[in-house]
């Protein structure tokens, strides 16, 4: 039997030789290593670290007196803030995503200022963190070589503007691609996939499609001619680099759930209810953390975020979660995380030997699941059955709040006007019999001037 105190590595930073993140009793660390000391120290006593603390672009870190992972590569140990729910760059909005991008250069502007830059510029660096963009990789500078080229620039345009321009100019959906191109969306095929109209715009001629072009002419033969580059060149190219990713804009308002809760079929005293029950059921359970899926543009979710409850909001449409994001900025909201995700084939785990990148469900549990007017989505239009769906919250946490809608319901005779009715188990009696395996119904209480009910479960 392993010990207790065994210490775990990440497998998301194994690759960086400057250090390593890993685990011990349940607490995160990162070891420092000896290669990347005079990085490390520079980082600490040009003030780079504390300034970038104190907006709140970077995660801070306390150093501590723990045992490393590797000892005879270790210099130090610290402890990063703890961010609560890790995201990727294929479940962030476009909003997110640019807001990602602008952090980024905005970080190597401000290295540069004390004599470092960002000696990789991988979107997974980033994370959300109280309502706000943050770079979580303390391990990411080093002292700027003056003269040289930004060895990043490459990653950069793969990880955050190939991405960014095919979301706004083709498709918002695209940003999945991130998802089969862990290491960013290769130039040349986003080159390619770009409108030609894109080759007028200066930032994407230069980043993305002559640099596309420059990475086809060398593949073969890299030059042997070492490039150079002087501070002012190098900020020449930060600048047009910031200036194409402003650029870049979407509607999130032509999507076809983005305009949800204008068009159902709530009343106004049903939608009232709703949340009143939605609001008692938590005030009951009191949990910490709260994951609410299919949760449109969060309207059930701030019931949660609202409480001081650190709560994620899941939503296959691009342009909910974007509205939600949007509010989450304007409202400077801290509690709550809009994201892109697609229930019915969730994030897996990715990379080096499907260690890298955790699922969804690898990501919990949760204390609380919203699974509100969410049901027959999955039962109906996707052909899941109840205990299917049974077993798949009851894998998500403790607490169930979900909302069953019943086949008169006009949602439900709208998805059901396209296709036969098989579902022949889709009743109350069959939703209360499939979940009563998997948890305890504490409540049950339809919604005023509606056909629906809303379920109170605890995980059996």
């Amino acid at each position: 039997m392993k010990p207790a105190n065994l210490s775990q590595p990440l497998q998301a930073s194994f690759r960086d030789p400057s250090g390593q993140l890993f685990t011990r009793v349940g607490v995160l660390y990162r070891q420092v290593n000896q290669v990347y000391r005079p990085h490390f120290e520079h980082l600490i006593e040009s003030g780079l670290y504390q300034t970038l603390v104190d907006k709140g672009w970077l995660i801070p870190h306390e150093e501590v007196n723990v045992p490393p992972l590797q000892p005879e590569t270790a210099w130090k140990v610290i402890r990063p803030e703890t961010i609560p729910f890790i995201s990727y760059p294929y479940e962030w909005c476009f909003g997110q995503y640019k807001d990602a991008a602008l952090l980024t250069l905005n970080i190597q502007m401000v290295a540069l200022e004390h004599g470092m830059w960002l000696k990789d510029s991988s979107a997974y660096n980033i994370q959300f963190h109280e309502g706000r963009a943050v770079l979580i990789d303390s391990l990411s500078f080093e002292i700027y070589p003056e003269g040289q080229p930004w060895v990043a620039y490459r990653q950069f345009c793969q990880h955050f503007l190939a991405p960014l321009s095919l979301m706004a100019h083709c498709d918002v959906r695209l940003g999945q691609l991130m998802r089969t191109y862990l290491d960013g969306i290769p130039l040349d095929l986003a080159s390619r996939l770009l409108p030609w109209r894109t080759r007028f715009s200066l930032p994407l001629l230069l980043h993305l499609h002559l640099h596309a072009a420059s990475q086809r002419r060398y593949a073969a033969q890299p030059p042997v001619i070492k490039r150079c580059m002087d501070k002012v060149a190098l900020l020449g190219l930060i600048d047009t680099l910031e200036a194409g990713i402003r650029r870049l804009t979407w509607s999130p308002f032509t999507t076809d759930w983005s305009q949800y809760y204008q068009e159902s079929n709530y009343t106004a005293a049903a939608l009232e209810h709703k949340q009143a029950l939605v609001a008692e059921f938590l005030d009951v359970i009191r949990p910490a953390t709260v994951w609410d899926l299919g949760a449109n543009t969060g309207r059930f979710s701030r019931l949660a975020s609202q409480r001081g409850l650190l709560t994620v909001a899941f939503d296959q449409d691009y342009g909910a979660v974007e509205q939600n994001y949007r509010q989450c900025k304007q409202e400077g909201e801290t509690h709550l995380l809009p994201l892109v995700l697609d229930l019915t084939n969730p994030s897996p785990p990715l990379g080096w030997a499907h260690q890298e990148r955790l699922s969804w469900m690898q990501r919990g549990p949760v204390d609380a699941v919203l699974a509100l007017a969410l049901i027959h989505h999955l039962a109906i239009a996707n052909n899941l059955p109840l205990a299917y769906l049974a077993e798949f919250f009851h894998a998500l946490g403790r607490w169930l709040v979900i909302e069953f809608v019943p086949k008169s319901d006009s949602q439900v005779q709208r998805l059901l006007s396209f296709r036969a009715d098989i579902f022949p188990n889709y009743t109350r009696q069959g939703f209360e019999s499939a979940f009563g395996v998997c948890y305890r119904i504490h409540r049950s209480e339809a919604i005023r001037d509606s056909q629906r009910v809303l379920y109170l479960m605890e995980a059996r």
